[in-house]
């Protein structure tokens, strides 16, 4: 098979696919140039930069391209449904990240609570806010609540379970046993926002809505810490940034935005804003983990 990897993969997975035979492109193409190129690959990887949508599966109409595969959770940048009728096969990773992505949501509900990530800005300005930052928050004893429960959702809740936390989650399927084995328990999502100190979002991106707007942030506890590592649309940021400054929000960790890369800088520069730039499958285990699945994948199909 001749691969198109446009985004980036595990050198170990790029050396095993071709000493299977295959032929391995990287590179990156522009919008207006990727529906042309797929025409000249049998299969293409992609990430989260590249966006295969019905406009680029028209034109690779006729040509080679048999399967997508995003290196990743979620499918929202692939046009699935439409590449599906026109005979190519999607697939994803969903295993490879979970760790990775639940580990950095934890990471940002301690930068929060502690102001590790301001107080640290303001120390490399040479400054000693000793006063300002010293009026943290415990996560031990504090009530988690889980916005999506899948796999990135269930790593989260061990590691909060791990240090004292208590979990309450919300997902459209209430998996069979759960409660008992992770020792959390399902709730409605009204229920959710009114009982959680911190809150946590795993759902893939909703079609023209945004979960977190105005309404429901009215409903979460005054002081709430909020966390984003799914998808940046699935938060009003205007909502979002009023709430910090209002402080119903007492801070937010954010890792995805509503454009990316963001230009929303009043908000990423909010002082109670812990801010990463999407990395939250970004570990060398996870993409090592990923270039696996892939080639698996490929094996498979």
């Amino acid at each position: 098979m001749r691969i198109l990897v446009t985004d980036g993969m595990d050198a170990s997975a790029i050396k095993a696919l071709g000493e299977m035979g295959h032929e391995i492109v990287e590179q990156f193409y522009e919008p207006d140039q990727l529906g042309a190129a797929l025409r000249e690959f049998d299969a293409c990887v992609v990430r989260s930069k590249t966006k295969v949508r019905a406009c680029h599966i028209d034109e690779a109409k006729g040509g080679k391209l048999k399967l997508i595969i995003r290196g990743g959770v979620g499918v929202d940048n692939i046009d699935v449904a439409y590449a599906e009728e026109n005979g190519i096969a999607v697939r994803n990773t969903p295993n490879a990240s979970s760790e990775s992505v639940a580990e950095l949501a934890m990471g940002h509900m301690f930068a929060c609570a502690r102001y590790i990530s301001i107080a640290g800005a303001t120390m490399r300005q040479d400054k000693w806010e000793k006063k300002a930052y010293g009026k943290g928050i415990e996560l031990q004893g504090k009530t988690l609540g889980i916005i999506g429960f899948g796999r990135i959702g269930q790593k989260l809740c061990a590691l909060a379970k791990g240090i004292g936390m208590e979990v309450v989650a919300y997902d459209i399927y209430h998996a069979e046993g759960i409660e008992e084995a992770l020792g959390m328990k399902y709730v409605e999502l009204d229920e959710l926002f009114a009982a959680s100190d911190f809150i946590s979002l795993h759902t893939p991106a909703i079609n023209g809505v945004k979960l977190i707007d105005e309404a429901n942030i009215a409903k979460m506890k005054d002081g709430v810490v909020f966390i984003n590592t799914s998808r940046g649309n699935n938060v009003d940021e205007d909502a979002l940034l009023a709430a910090l400054n209002s402080g119903k929000v007492y801070a937010a960790g954010l890792d995805v935005y509503a454009e990316e890369p963001s230009k929303n800088h009043e908000l990423y520069a909010h002082p109670c804003v812990s801010c990463t730039p999407h990395i939250g499958a970004a570990t060398r285990e996870a993409q090592k983990r990923i270039g696996t699945e892939i080639v698996s994948i490929i094996q498979n199909f």
